[in-house]
């Protein structure tokens, strides 16, 4: 019912008509004053995506005890924004510090099932960038040893959890502002930015395939919002269309999806043109029995100013939601969770069946060639 959350949080107002404001979730006050603290460390820097897991712990309670890179250039950056972490000689330093309850990393994505593996077994929790993991067999392990250990690994589907307008979209669904769920469409353009990017960046083997990689986040979305606990893949598909000069690289994908909660459909790509003004236009449509939303993440294009914009219409109208001022609440929740041992933040099941759909999706996509 909508009368789950107060109506500042829904983007509702009594009149009737199109609405522009500007929203304030619940616990918006919990990112100005955490209710709990840790200590953590981070290891892995070789993608950018560490500085904003980082904030977000920093935000949450966490304060940064130490760090690690094999890049040097990244450390040294790295330090000048967090003077007061220690720059680790090695790996272990981190992993061996009694003291540290949370490992937080942004490696290159098929050592990041493996750091994680290592950091559980040294009775630490574990928060890792997107893809968190490359390979079906990584994904056995990662759920076998946080059985045994009891520790989290966590992933940073950023996309969701540090969007505003995602978030808020989170807030209606739960509250049935839609209805029930039937599916989810994620658009997902990306801008590839060639001169910037690591050799890994390239390497499928390396980065996990598109799927794996981009969609992660889409299959998180489809997950959550669905609130599937079971799914698969129902077809998958990639191809390289426009990169010759990197022949196993993937600039092109799309996967549909199906579950006990409904069903998706995704497309990830390296195509943004460099006249959009940003990475990407980031859409999600969320289709339910009595309405539907819509997100333009990052930007809306020749319209409103900035991101975060949300559209709803249900069987009374259609409204606009500006989610500027939303908070975003992972990293409390998240310090929270480690505190209490709770799952408040990120269900840990969800958070590794989005995983298993992607790598399912990636390794059975069919190659598609385009000649014409």
């Amino acid at each position: 019912m909508l009368s789950a959350l107060p109506e500042s949080a829904l983007g509702l107002h009594s009149g009737g008509g199109s609405i522009t404001q500007e929203v304030a979730a619940p616990g918006a006050d919990t990112e100005a004053k955490p209710k709990y603290s840790i200590k953590f460390g981070v290891i892995g820097m070789d993608h950018a995506h560490i500085m904003g897991i980082t904030a977000a712990v920093i935000r949450g309670g966490g304060e940064l005890v130490g760090f690690y890179s094999g890049l040097p250039k990244a450390a040294a950056n790295f330090q000048k924004i967090y003077p007061n972490a220690r720059l680790a000689k090695s790996e272990d330093e981190i992993l061996n510090d009694p003291s540290i309850q949370l490992v937080a990393s942004a490696a290159i994505p098929n050592l990041r099932a493996p750091l994680g593996i290592r950091a559980m077994k040294h009775g630490k929790d574990f928060l890792s960038d997107k893809p968190a993991m490359t390979t079906l067999e990584q994904l056995a392990e990662v759920r076998k040893i946080s059985g045994e250990t009891g520790r989290m690994f966590a992933i940073m589907y950023s996309e969701r959890l540090e969007v505003r307008a995602a978030v808020q979209a989170g807030y209606l669904v739960k509250a049935g502002a839609i209805g029930k769920v039937v599916q989810t469409i994620n658009i997902a353009p990306h801008q590839v930015s060639a001169p910037s990017r690591p050799d890994w960046f390239w390497d499928p083997v390396q980065y996990g395939g598109i799927l794996c990689d981009i969609g992660s986040h889409q299959a998180d979305q489809f997950v959550y919002y669905t609130g599937s606990t079971t799914a698969d893949v129902t077809a998958s598909q990639i191809a390289n269309v426009n990169h010759p000069n990197h022949a196993a690289f993937q600039d092109f994908g799309d996967m549909m999806l199906h579950g006990n909660g409904g069903a998706g459909y995704v497309r990830v790509d390296w195509f943004t043109p460099n006249g959009l003004g940003t990475w990407g236009d980031g859409r999600l449509f969320i289709l339910g029995t009595e309405g539907y939303i819509e997100l333009r993440k990052y930007l809306d294009i020749a319209g409103r100013a900035g991101g975060n914009h949300l559209f709803i219409v249900d069987q009374k109208q259609t409204r606009y939601i500006d989610c500027a001022n939303v908070a975003l609440p992972f990293g409390p929740q998240l310090v929270a969770d480690i505190v209490n041992r709770t799952h408040v933040a990120q269900d840990q099941e969800q958070a590794l069946l989005a995983t298993e759909l992607v790598l399912k999706a990636q390794k059975n996509a069919k190659v598609l060639t385009f000649t014409a």
